[in-house]
């Protein structure tokens, strides 16, 4: 067995009179991958300054190696005081040589000549990772990597730590980055902590059975705790199961997309019906926008109708935003026509989070933003009572009266989600809405945006929620040019898969033209006989992962047997992951067996 970097032994935090957590106990050896996990305010950053050293314990031990470098990238950098954001990096500990910065800050999409003072805070947070990585620490403790990043970048980061000769502890609302790079889990929950030896890809499972545990005993409790506990336990289990159903409805209206597109990456419809005509909230044609000497949009036509869940994807700065108010009337294009319907009513939910103060200034409570210090609101024509309301977004209903500035940043997002879809609008248009926000609170807004009657427009660059939520991909790779594809974003890579890869803001990339439709055909014999066999291939590895779950689950094994302890650790892994690719598999043909079809 390795030896620990760094342990931390019956740790305890006090939070005011409370413990914010106590008992908790951790061990890190030089090459963990780990996902931290857990709701918004319950402690994860506040670990993280603990493992770094930045706070005293309260109670217990840590212990760290004599010879240990540790970085922890923070969520509000401090750089002012520094003319620049290079100056803030290159005071960092032991700081590289500049041509080493200046090439993780390329690939970042960092400008560390920008002014400190003005840097945004996305600039900001990219100047931090670069500040991070360059020192080679034998442990990185990372909060929201991938926030401000493009995909592209984001992409490049994961190759980084994949290759990383140390350890790292990453906090991240990222499905797609945590399943790909971690292999334990750590879920921080109601002051204590758990670990499980598999990546962030078998979370779901596992602590789903937990919450199922932990259901049961709370049947025996109180009538408070059930009140403010179980329901939520009980509800984010059910969220998950309730995803499933969600998967199909999205398939379903994908392929319906897929027949009203004219061909392979054109955003227009081929129909011109009146029916269709009747359906269409925004009709874009032959749009151009440049900035000074920069195209942005050359010839991009696209039409969104009621029902649309399109996905707009790029690197920082390739306009995204830009096309959102074009859409939406906010700017005018330099060429062409953008056409919306009368009854057009958005709602836009933007990146940088509009207040939720009143503009008198004055403090208000959760009733006040969500019902104007009523008892009662109208959510998508039913009247629904405030505290019912809060639990549908995962609020304890007790927070009814709680002034808004107690609310952690996360809480905000959540409360102003909850605003917004109470708001009466037939579009929603969300720019980076997942930033700030946990797993739980992702669900329910895969939940929510499943169930709204409108049209919803998102950029992001979270690759696994746009593949849960979308069913159309507009892709713009800040040379001007623009391409569409009827799916998610696993849709749009598998089509990128053989041509440049989407680049990061400092980087240019050239749109290859599109491939020609392939004539239609029924699935091969092979391709058949696979689809038919899948099932049976999933219900084994199922079983085979409950065995291997339910041997994991002695608490004495690992001290009675470690060899058998890593086998069946491994073991889980494996069929973990054999379990996705023959999903996905699954999936895959099954799309492509509806389309050949149809």
């Amino acid at each position: 067995m390795p030896d620990p970097i760094l342990t931390l032994e019956n740790a305890g935090l006090r939070q005011g009179a409370d413990w914010l957590f106590r008992g908790l106990d951790l061990t890190i050896d030089a090459r963990d991958r780990l996902a931290l996990i857990g709701r918004n305010g319950v402690g994860k950053t506040t670990l993280l300054k603990l493992i770094a050293g930045e706070i005293e314990l309260d109670e217990g031990r840590r212990a760290v190696s004599p010879t240990l470098h540790i970085a922890r990238l923070e969520q509000d950098p401090p750089v002012l005081g520094f003319a620049t954001l290079g100056d803030w990096v290159r005071a960092g500990e032991d700081s590289p040589e500049d041509y080493e910065l200046e090439a993780i800050a390329d690939r970042l999409g960092a400008d560390l000549e920008r002014e400190a003072a003005t840097a945004s805070g996305g600039e900001r947070r990219r100047a931090a990772l670069v500040r991070a990585l360059a020192g080679k620490p034998g442990l990185l403790l990372l909060d929201e990597p991938t926030n401000h990043l493009d995909i592209g970048a984001i992409e490049w980061l994961e190759n980084w730590l994949e290759r990383h000769n140390g350890a790292f502890l990453a906090i991240s609302h990222d499905r797609a980055f945590l399943t790909r790079l971690t292999r334990n889990c750590l879920w921080l929950d109601r002051g204590t902590m758990r670990r499980a030896e598999v990546g962030f890809g078998g979370f779901d499972a596992w602590s789903d059975r937990i919450a199922e545990e932990e259901a049961k005993t709370a049947s025996r409790l109180d009538a408070r705790l059930r009140q403010e506990e179980h329901w939520l336990l009980r509800g984010v289990t059910a969220r998950r199961k309730r995803n499933q159903g969600r998967l199909s409805k999205l398939i379903e209206l994908r392929e319906t997309r897929r027949g009203m597109t004219g061909g392979e990456g054109v955003a227009k419809l081929a129909t011109t019906s009146d029916d269709n005509k009747t359906k269409v909230l925004i009709d874009a044609e032959h749009v151009a926008m440049r900035f000074g000497d920069r195209v942005l949009l050359r010839d991009l036509s696209l039409r969104v109708r009621k029902g649309d869940r399109i996905g707009i994807i790029g690197p920082n700065g390739a306009g995204k935003s830009t096309l959102i108010k074009l859409l939406l009337g906010r700017l005018e294009p330099d060429s062409g026509t953008i056409r919306r319907a009368q009854s057009l009513l958005p709602t836009v939910i933007d990146q940088h989070r509009a207040r939720l103060a009143p503009e008198n200034g004055s403090a208000p409570t959760v009733r006040d933003v969500l019902a104007d210090g009523g008892e009662w609101l109208e959510v998508n024509g039913s009247k629904k009572h405030v505290a019912g309301y809060l639990k549908e977004f995962l609020f304890d209903p007790g927070v009814i009266d709680a002034p808004v500035a107690t609310f952690s940043g996360g809480e905000k997002s959540r409360l102003l989600l909850a605003r917004e879809f109470a708001t009466p609008s037939n579009l929603m248009v969300l720019d980076e809405p997942t930033n700030d926000l946990d797993m739980e609170t992702l669900d329910l807004l895969e939940e929510v945006l499943a169930d709204y009657a409108g049209t919803v427009l998102l950029v992001s660059h979270d690759r696994a929620f746009l593949d849960r939520v979308v069913t159309m991909v507009v892709a713009l790779d800040g040379d001007g040019n623009s391409e569409t594809v009827v799916g998610g974003w696993s849709d749009w890579a598998a089509k990128r898969r053989d041509k440049t890869p989407l680049a990061g803001a400092s980087r240019s990339t050239k749109t290859l033209p599109a491939e020609p439709p392939k004539p239609k055909s029924k699935l091969t014999y092979i391709e058949a006989r696979e689809l038919q066999q899948l099932p049976d291939k999933i219900r084994a590895f199922e079983k085979a992962i409950a065995g291997h779950e339910a041997s994991l689950a002695d608490p004495a094994l690992y001290s009675r047997d470690p060899k058998r302890f890593a086998s069946l650790s491994a073991a889980l892994t494996k069929a973990r992951a054999e379990l996705a690719a023959a999903e996905e598999r699954w999936l895959a043909l099954a799309e492509k067996e509806a389309a050949l079809a149809g």
